[in-house]
């Protein structure tokens, strides 16, 4: 076993034994995973558009029974591989048609990434050590957000964790079976997210087995002929079955225009600007931002330490990788920064400057405190009527119990920087558990009921209604959850027809067809339902 990094306690001096006791038992992690992965994980509508499409593909296969091809409003959903439409229909199956059984895979899968990390700290160092890499997983915001979406991140980082933390355990000790299950993570992973879940893996453990100067371990394990064999029975399967149910159209779509086409052209407007990641990466780590900071300094001792190394280099090609992307999210960070919670878990100790450590989550404190009166200021000047509409209900929508709430996490925020019994990283983790309170008990709630409450609320309306509906020039998916059915594109409007459609579209609609008279049916925020009239417009149909 590798030198632990600090006692369970914290470094002398660093604090109250009692807080640091507290702070690194492993029960205490377990009711941080609850209120990080699994608070209030029902509580909020589908986010679009990515939920959406990620759910309306899943309900559309427990409709249809097709568990080969995923949907979306009738049309092949090439984006993702099956593995997380399967988990998300099994839960479903489980639980009925819900928000929580829709993103309790991600939760469950974002919990088992943090037990295999804590596993993995475990045996290098010891239980606090764990625990601390735990804490700063499950309360860092990126994390918090993607443990409770319904998309395919949570599943695929546990999987590349999975990989990760096997291969390094097979330079150690280079056994057979540690081998075979590296293969076994890559072939899930490649089941849930394709290409990305084994570049990574294969892209690091050469850098890594190069840089000891034994190419010869690495070579053998890629050459592994069982390896490869593990991993086409776990993937290969559905592969053939898409094949030989819809043809070369998957393959087609999924690898070369959502994999190097991302890479090699934006996609869906997400570009970013040169250095996109530099800014990205404080927001993605907070609140812990000046802790990984504080890492930047020490990075040639990481470098001359084994596990550091491979660490190291883990989050630097990550990072390096998608820098060069002309696609850029910030979700792409996640991939890289698993080993950081590592190398801040095991270096807490390095962490002394109390401005480095709380200034970054006060900061953002502040904003969140501030924003009812920003929103307040951009709303005139926003360009579109749906932004528009959604900025001035916004600004309503951050009531004074979210006023409260924004001041209270500020005012706690600030008292742990003046506090100075404790040692910086603990105070870090207690700052954690206030932003997690305040973002995802309080703001997250109000954004969506503004942003996507009307889209619920249009879509429960339509499914009321019972009429054949149509979608206009807008892409909102979890309508057509919310709906129950399948909602195609508007092709010409027909006397009965509901629309479904945001509203700075609503001009358009009128235009291009001037014959047809529109009836408000619903209009909330952003989006609006409109239905068909029949007076003096005649049916071609």
């Amino acid at each position: 076993m590798e030198a632990p990094g600090v006692s369970a306690a914290g470094s002398a001096g660093s604090g109250p034994a009692l807080l640091g006791a507290v702070l690194t038992s492993p029960w205490f992690l377990v009711a941080v995973v609850w209120l990080a992965f699994f608070w209030q994980l029902g509580a909020v509508p589908l986010y679009d558009l990515d939920e959406g499409a990620f759910t309306e593909a899943t309900r559309e296969m427990l409709d249809s029974g097709n568990y080969i091809t995923p949907h979306r409003d009738g049309e092949p959903r090439y984006d993702k591989p099956i593995l997380i439409y399967w988990l998300q229909a099994a839960s479903v199956k489980a639980l009925g048609l819900s928000e929580l059984a829709l993103r309790l895979p991600s939760a469950i899968a974002a919990t088992l990434w943090l037990l295999a990390l804590w596993l993995f700290v475990r045996e290098r160092f010891d239980v606090a050590t764990a625990t601390v890499a735990g804490l700063t997983m499950a309360l860092g915001l990126q994390v918090g957000i993607i443990a409770k979406a319904a998309v395919a991140d949570a599943v695929l980082n546990l999987f590349i964790a999975l990989a990760f933390f096997d291969i390094y355990r097979y330079r150690l000790a280079p056994h057979r079976g540690t081998l075979l299950r590296v293969y076994l993570w890559l072939g899930l992973g490649f089941l849930t997210k394709g290409p990305v879940a084994v570049f990574f893996p294969l892209l690091v453990s050469f850098l890594y087995f190069a840089s000891l100067r034994d190419l010869k371990t690495w070579v053998g394990a890629v050459l592994a002929p069982a390896g490869w064999l593990v991993f086409l029975l776990v993937a290969g399967p559905w592969y053939l079955a898409i094949y030989l149910d819809d043809g070369v159209g998957f393959f087609r779509s999924f690898f070369l225009e959502h994999n190097v086409g991302r890479y090699g052209g934006v996609k869906h407007g997400h570009a970013g600007f040169p250095g996109y990641y530099f800014a990205m990466l404080p927001l993605v780590l907070l609140p812990f931002t000046g802790w990984f900071l504080r890492l930047l300094p020490m990075a040639r001792a990481l470098w001359a330490d084994p596990l550091d190394r491979f660490l190291l280099l883990w989050f630097v090609t990550v990072f390096v990788f998608f820098s060069f992307s002309d696609t850029k999210l910030p979700h792409y960070l996640v991939y890289g920064i698993t080993p950081l919670f590592v190398l801040m878990a095991r270096h807490r100790e390095r962490l002394r400057n109390r401005w480095l450590g709380l200034l970054p989550p006060i900061l953002f404190m502040l904003l969140m405190a501030a924003l009812p009166w920003l929103l307040v200021l951009l709303a005139p000047a926003a360009d579109r009527l749906h932004e528009q509409a959604m900025l001035a209900e916004g600004a309503q929508a951050l009531d004074w119990p979210y006023r409260v709430a924004g001041v209270a996490g500020l005012v706690a925020l600030v008292g742990l920087l003046l506090w100075g019994r404790a040692a910086i990283w603990q105070r870090l983790v207690l700052a954690g558990l206030i932003q997690t309170v305040v973002v995802f008990g309080f703001l997250v709630p109000r954004v969506f009921d503004v942003m996507q409450g009307p889209v619920k609320e249009a879509g429960l309306t339509a499914k009321a209604l019972d009429r054949p509906t149509v979608v206009y020039r807008t892409s909102m998916p979890s309508f057509s959850v919310y709906r129950q059915a399948i909602t195609p594109e508007l092709e010409r409007p027909r006397p009965g027809q509901v629309i479904f459609l945001r509203v700075d579209k609503l001009e358009r609609l009128i235009r291009d067809y001037p014959d047809y008279e529109f009836i408000p049916l619903y209009r909330r925020g952003a989006v609006a339902l409109m239905l068909v009239d029949d007076t003096g417009a005649p049916d071609n149909g």
